[in-house]
């Protein structure tokens, strides 16, 4: 549509995660670290949450691109799982063969078994969850009864749970306070102020290809960083819809015409009240 308009390889604004797109701001640089450092210092429950949109799904996939070879990782997209249906969906991923799944303590020795071997070959065993929060409370009991799979000196499976803040909610339940007390690290995402949204549309333009001056003037950026309250998806979202007016007028600037195009085009942002400024 737009791309050999502004001089871009490809779609600059996609939903789509791609690491080759992260931004190392702030707080989710040090999230990344925390996690890399966490999991080398075998630390066996990890928490990330984040709003809706705030990038925990590309940080889930950046991190699972770093880890050492030496880390064997089982991913788990959709954790609507029971019990059962965790041990299964675990012993998948690690290749291993789970006949009687339904049984909790044959389950459970044939992964502690299978995580021993590993670990004598060397390697170390990482379970990340994302869209944690929609674990049923039996299946993160059946979590924590894997956490209990360890050596005299190691831990033979460390978990990473990614999720919203229901997750925070959910992990503060009596029933689950043993879980809760085994997380060691955890972390919150942040959105984005004014400044590192500028950052964030200048990267992701860079990557796509585009190596003019500035395409989105400063009170586009001010618009989109309010209007989408800084969180990526929604940026995402009005970026790619200000360079459709902007493209549409033949316009070769972003301008803040085209970001007020984009915002009242889209629910989910933060609109103009009608007497100038914003609801």
């Amino acid at each position: 549509m737009y791309l050999s308009f502004f001089g871009l390889n490809e779609a600059p604004f996609s939903l789509t995660p791609n690491t080759r797109y992260f931004l190392r701001a702030e707080s989710h640089a040090q999230a990344l670290e925390l996690l890399l450092v966490a999991l080398r210092e075998q630390e066996g429950f990890i928490k990330v949450s984040g709003e809706v949109g705030t990038g925990k799904t590309l940080l889930c996939r950046l991190l699972l691109n770093q880890l050492p070879e030496e880390v064997k990782t089982a991913y788990l997209p959709n954790p609507q799982l029971t019990p059962t249906g965790l041990f299964q969906a675990l012993a998948d991923e690690l290749g291993l063969s789970l006949p009687d799944a339904e049984n909790t303590h044959r389950a459970l020795s044939a992964l502690q078994r299978h995580l021993i071997d590993t670990a004598a070959d060397g390697y170390s065993v990482v379970l990340v969850i994302d869209e944690a929060q929609a674990m049923p409370e039996e299946t993160l009991e059946a979590l924590r009864l894997l956490t209990n799979l360890e050596t005299e000196s190691r831990k033979l499976i460390q978990v990473v749970l990614f999720g919203q803040p229901e997750l925070d909610v959910l992990l503060d339940q009596d029933s689950l306070r043993q879980l809760k007390q085994r997380i060691t690290f955890q972390c919150r995402l942040s959105t984005l102020d004014r400044a590192a949204v500028d950052a964030y549309l200048q990267h992701r333009l860079a990557q796509a290809g585009f190596n003019g001056g500035r395409l989105f003037r400063p009170g586009a950026v001010r618009l989109i960083a309010k209007s989408s309250r800084g969180t990526p998806r929604l940026i995402n979202i009005l970026a790619h819809k200000a360079l459709i007016a902007a493209y549409g007028q033949g316009a070769r600037e972003i301008t803040r015409s085209h970001a007020k195009q984009a915002i009242r085009d889209t629910d989910s942002a933060r609109q103009p009240n009608g007497l100038g400024g914003w609801a």
